[in-house]
């Protein structure tokens, strides 16, 4: 299997999903082999359950449940955040939220079934803060300090 490319679309991780409307989204790569990347996975995997748990029956306060799935075809791998999740038989089924850049199989708006080994983020907003989002955080490590400040002060992250 080639190196995969993880790929984050920063605007709709934290954006979007609200307004369901396509923003000009930002993109950020790494490498999936990225040490801080693949502990940002492990850490959202980790906690996995609990925000399963949560986005069942989620509080007053919260919104915006998201997860982001790896998804592979003969163009390579990519991941999406998917919006309006809910399990169904043998995994989950929700709307993709960014567009593709190198997996042609999925399309803006589609309904994609993933598994629970697919999933490699999540994220939502608590009292307006991102609860989760950890390879957005990881990727923060990645960009221009100011644009991780703009992050920050205008989409509630506190990584």
């Amino acid at each position: 299997m080639p190196r995969a490319t993880l790929i984050a679309s920063l605007a709709l991780a934290m954006t979007a999903f609200n307004a369901g409307a396509r923003d000009a989204d930002e993109v950020v790569t790494s490498d999936r082999q990225n040490p801080t990347v693949s502990a940002a996975v492990r850490q959202a995997q980790a906690g996995l359950s609990e925000f399963l748990t949560l986005a069942a029956k989620p509080p007053a306060n919260t919104r915006d449940f998201k997860v982001q799935v790896m998804v592979e075809d003969s163009n390579g791998i990519e991941t999406f955040w998917i919006i309006h999740f809910r399990p169904i038989d043998r995994g989950f089924i929700g709307e993709v939220a960014n567009e593709p850049r190198i997996v042609k199989s999925v399309s803006w708006g589609q309904q994609l079934r993933f598994n629970r080994e697919q999933i490699t983020d999540w994220g939502y907003l608590k009292n307006d803060r991102q609860v989760g989002s950890f390879t957005v955080c990881a990727l923060f490590k990645e960009m221009p300090a100011e644009q991780v400040e703009f992050y920050r002060r205008e989409h509630g992250f506190d990584c």
